[in-house]
């Protein structure tokens, strides 16, 4: 009777699951076109868990191992299940892979309950408090359920009694696992995360690959939505992504606005696109709230506007793209590309950029600069350095892109710095000269795509007329644009940060660098250097090279935090508790090292704006100019011609 009951119970929960199954496909169905391989998505995705999903999770060890135990107990208890209490298959091996199944699901949702007792605040409570229960109750009420299929106990043992109560853990669990994954609750993020991975918008990021670049919109079709109004402007596997959340608050613990106490939370607001796909309010969200933002106040539905009704627009003004987010999600979601995306709808359609970025963009559009200077004072920092323009030589190794920092007073130390490096080894490069416009990032940032693709197909037209191996830059910023976005415009190019360029020019041996006579050195590492484009030993090498004792900060490397200059944060210039730049500057302090070495003109200008005491900032170029060692050129004096006396 048992044996009948448990077969009828798990093909009802199995019917349900797949009934609820496509239910949620309908919701993600009413997001935009997107065309996926969908074949061999769902064949590389067993890869893509096992490898690229574990390479993130694998950064806390204590997490890994559980979720290799709960979950890989968990998919191979319920395929057993199935078989054997489902179709009735009673035997013996299968009984004990079964019983090895549950005990080893069994042991991981210990450890996840053990990690739920006082569950750190990045966690989101509510339903997933009772997770850790379901899954114990399913693993050891099939344990039992199996010993008498594996021969360890009578078929008859326990009666009644246990077997009502195994029942009850049976239906408890079975609840949460089959239908859980597909009609809400903790364990969705199963089934929408195997599907994200299978069909992600950012195929490349699999395999060891980086994809960061923003993807175009196409603005020559009318009918294209000029960014993101209502949820059902995402594509469907952007809302796909969404519902694979799994709360873990990872992006919220790394997330610089929020810890600044500016109104983002970057977990808040996939589960607010969460709630905008099916319909409702964020009332029963169980997490942490935005800040100064009460939970409770905002909703939607996929056909009503995000802004001023699921998030409010300081919300995503807050962001700084710096990626940390992305970079430290396990499920792979793509946050910055959600904003960005609404940005452009505000940007674009309501002309509602905040603070000071109509005037930016106006500034880009007149002058092709942010700051609205005279484009022909562009080349007046390097007066008296006679460089070459590409316009006149026409072809260089070297294609030094200047950026906008040429408007900067600061900045132009840092270029006439590596103006000497250059010299010094002895690169053949050219600038463009007045010829150059800004790289568009910050109008793409801000939501201004169309400004920077004017901008992108300028400077693409400018650089087809040259002939040169490399683009060379100072700004991370640039360099990210330039490498990554203008491919998309038919603008390929081989480009380098100028910190990579000169790590290759000292392992060539072509700079004569002294030791450093500066103290300790700590490294800010870009966020669009690093996280973007995976560049953070090419500095450190330089920096050893130098001979100067460098002191890493506890959050350095891919979890460097930002300096609050990206994504047009400084222009927008959303209220907090407290400046990005300052906390970052705590975490340099806590180094005590006497100079901060930086890579990047926005990280400078934020950096240096924290009130003093606080150590001396400078660019790695600077550094390296300073080491340089003259070469001292020794005349050899002519030899002297003696002319015999006349003889009289």
């Amino acid at each position: 009777m048992l044996n009948t009951i448990l077969s009828i119970l798990l093909f009802a929960a199995l019917a349900l699951s797949i009934f609820g199954a496509l239910r949620r496909v309908r919701l993600w169905r009413n997001g935009r076109a997107s065309p996926v391989d969908l074949l061999g998505g769902l064949l590389a995705m067993p890869r893509r868990y096992m490898v690229d999903l574990h390479h993130v999770v694998a950064r806390d060890r204590y997490i890994a191992n559980t979720h290799v135990a709960t979950a890989g107990g968990a998919v191979l208890s319920i395929v057993l299940a199935v078989l054997v209490h489902g179709f009735g298959l009673h035997d013996r091996i299968l009984g004990y892979a079964l019983l090895f199944a549950t005990a080893v699901m069994f042991v991981g949702a210990v450890f996840v309950f053990k990690r739920r007792l006082n569950p750190p605040s990045r966690l989101s409570k509510g339903p997933w408090m009772r997770l850790p229960k379901s899954l114990l109750a399913f693993s050891a009420s099939f344990f039992l359920l199996t010993l008498p299929v594996a021969g360890i106990l009578p078929t008859d043992f326990g009666g009644w009694v246990l077997a009502a109560i195994l029942a009850v853990g049976v239906l408890w669990g079975v609840s949460e696992l089959f239908l859980g994954m597909t009609w809400g609750g903790p364990m969705k993020h199963a089934f929408a995360g195997a599907l994200h991975l299978a069909w992600h918008r950012r195929p490349e990021r699999f395999g060891g690959g980086r994809s960061t670049g923003l993807k175009p919109l196409d603005l020559a079709d009318p009918s294209a939505p000029l960014g993101v109004e209502k949820p059902k402007d995402f594509t469907w596997n952007q809302l796909l992504g969404f519902d694979a959340c799994v709360q873990c608050g990872k992006c919220e613990a790394a997330c610089p606005a929020f810890a600044a106490g500016q109104p983002l939370n970057p977990k808040k607001l996939i589960q607010d696109m969460v709630v905008g796909l099916a319909g409702g309010t964020d009332a029963s969200f169980a997490g942490s709230p935005y800040p100064g933002k009460p939970v409770g106040e905002h909703g939607g539905n996929p056909h009503q506007p995000i802004v001023n009704g699921l998030v409010d627009a300081e919300t995503l003004w807050s962001c700084t793209t710096c990626r940390a987010c992305v970079e430290e999600c396990p499920m792979m979601i793509e946050h910055v590309d959600a904003i960005v995306d609404m940005r452009r709808h505000l940007t674009l359609e309501k002309g509602a950029t905040p603070s000071k970025g109509a005037e930016v963009l106006d500034n880009l559009i007149a002058t092709d600069n942010p700051g609205g200077f005279n484009p022909g004072g562009r080349m007046n920092w390097a007066a008296d350095l006679n460089l070459n323009l590409m316009s006149e030589k026409k072809t260089a190794d070297v294609l030094f892109w200047v950026g906008d920092g040429a408007f900067d007073m600061r900045n132009q130390r840092t270029l006439r710095a590596f103006v000497k490096v250059l010299k010094a080894a002895k690169v053949d490069f050219a600038v463009l000269g007045l010829e150059e416009r800004d790289s568009g990032d910050v109008a793409r940032r801000l939501g201004d795509e169309a400004t920077f693709q004017t901008l992108a197909r300028r400077n693409i037209q400018t650089l087809g007329n040259y002939s040169f191996s490399r683009i060379v830059t100072c700004d991370p910023h640039s360099f990210h644009v330039l490498k990554n976005e203008y491919g998309a415009f038919n603008g390929n190019y081989q480009v380098q940060h100028h910190s990579t360029f000169m790590a290759e020019l000292v392992t060539a041996g072509k700079l004569n660098l002294g030791q450093h006579k500066g103290g300790s050195v700590t490294y800010h590492d870009p966020c669009y250097l690093g996280r973007y484009n995976g560049e953070y030993q090419a500095p450190r090498d330089v920096l050893k090279a130098l001979g100067i004792e460098v002191r890493e900060m506890q959050r350095s490397g891919f979890r460097s935090r930002c300096c609050g200059g990206g994504g047009g944060a400084p222009i927008t210039d959303i209220p907090g508790k407290q400046r990005i730049p300052d906390m970052r500057m705590d975490d340099i302090r806590e180094t005590q090292a006497e100079l901060v070495a930086v890579g990047c003109p926005q990280c400078t200008a934020m950096l240096e704006g924290v009130v003093e005491p606080r150590p001396l900032i400078k660019d790695i170029a600077e550094l390296v100019a300073d080491a340089l060692v003259e070469e001292v050129v020794v005349v050899k004096p002519a030899p002297v011609k003696l002319i015999p006396a006349e003889v009289h």
